[in-house]
């Protein structure tokens, strides 16, 4: 009886730390691409090589650690394409394309590197030129890994191209979208107080829990063992 109450409270146990392994994955570091739809960003469903803007289109990049599109950070700040492209007059057989590049957070950069400042550039390149192109016209260098993900623009950053990033090394710092939500959302000194570098409180509460019913069951063992 007691073999089997252990041999269920360490599978319990078990199941609780994976789980809380499981929640450690925060998400990728990477470049995301975006398309300007009237006042709004939407996520792009092309990548920048295959992608073929009009003449007028805006179009933006963000570093970030992003869990998925879902809940990618978008590219901060005005993006009005008769701003961007004010200096930039039309030209025959070339199309003008808006381009705003943002690089992020400190706390979404690489170790040891620091975000450039966002910026904008006015890309005029031939009709047929892909989204690929007019970025190399106006943000070089840029760097690509062997399967054609973009891994940098302008040189940022210098290594790393869409890793993985767990939530050990994201402890004690924000994502950029999770920044940008907090500057917007007024604090009322009532937020939940978890420490992200300890165990969560699911965790614990599910420890103490087992620990509990393990604790009855040998109590309950050894009295119908004795009477």
């Amino acid at each position: 009886m007691i073999r089997r109450v252990v041999t269920l409270l360490l599978a319990a146990l078990v199941l609780l730390t994976g789980a809380a392994q499981t929640a450690q994955a925060a998400g990728y570091r990477y470049w995301s691409f975006w398309d300007r739809d009237g006042d709004k960003w939407t996520y792009a469903t092309q990548g920048p090589a295959t992608a073929r803007p009009s003449d007028g289109d805006v179009q933006g990049f963000r570093f970030a650690v992003s869990e998925d599109s879902g809940n990618a950070a978008q590219p901060r700040g005005a993006a009005a394409f008769q701003v961007i492209c004010a200096r930039t007059p039309a030209q025959d057989g070339k199309k003008r394309v808006a381009l705003v590049i943002d690089f992020g957070t400190t706390a979404d950069a690489p170790a040891g590197e620091t975000p450039p400042a966002r910026r904008t550039a006015c890309a005029r390149v031939a009709t047929d030129a892909t989204t690929a192109e007019a970025l190399a016209a106006a943000a070089k260098p840029l760097r690509y890994d062997t399967n054609a993900l973009l891994c940098a623009i302008a040189g940022y950053p210098e290594q790393g191209c869409g890793e993985q990033v767990s939530e050990e090394q994201t402890s004690g710092e924000e994502t950029g979208k999770e920044k940008e939500e907090k500057e917007e959302k007024p604090t009322t000194g009532a937020e939940d107080t978890e420490s992200d570098n300890g165990p969560s409180v699911g965790l614990m509460a599910g420890i103490a829990v087992v620990a509990v019913l393990g604790a009855a069951a040998l109590w309950q063992a050894r009295r119908r063992r004795h009477g």
